[in-house]
């Protein structure tokens, strides 16, 4: 049981990006899965976060330019990031719980992607 982050890259400020977090033998749909994101000299921080039944939560800093979504067919979620800021670069990684909350704790998650790494030149 695995996940895999991928989509990340070198993109100006302003650009968009999406990341994708796809599973190996594990359903998301039946899942709460969320993106953090660490910042180097950083601590983790929330992202944004779906849960099974489609109700999403995002930290305020990303409210109106980031969306999580998810596609079940492809059991992947995906996190569509716009207008992003140069405080946008990070390494992000998913993380999925079998829970039915969109919590916003990484404590509350046990299973994690590797991460993949954004940035964003100014």
């Amino acid at each position: 049981v695995q996940l895999q982050a991928s989509g990340g890259g070198l993109v100006q400020a302003g650009g968009s990006l999406r990341l994708s977090c796809a599973a190996s033998g594990r359903t998301l749909s039946s899942d709460t899965v969320a993106w953090f994101r660490q910042a180097p000299g950083k601590e983790r921080e929330f992202v944004a976060s779906i849960a099974f039944y489609g109700g999403t939560y995002y930290v305020e800093s990303v409210k109106d330019r980031f969306t999580i979504s998810g596609d079940n067919a492809k059991n992947t979620v995906y996190l569509q990031m716009s207008s992003l800021k140069p405080e946008d670069t990070a390494v992000y990684y998913c993380a999925a719980e079998r829970v039915s909350f969109p919590f916003d704790e990484a404590r509350m998650y046990h299973l994690w992607g590797q991460g993949t790494l954004v940035t964003v030149s100014s």
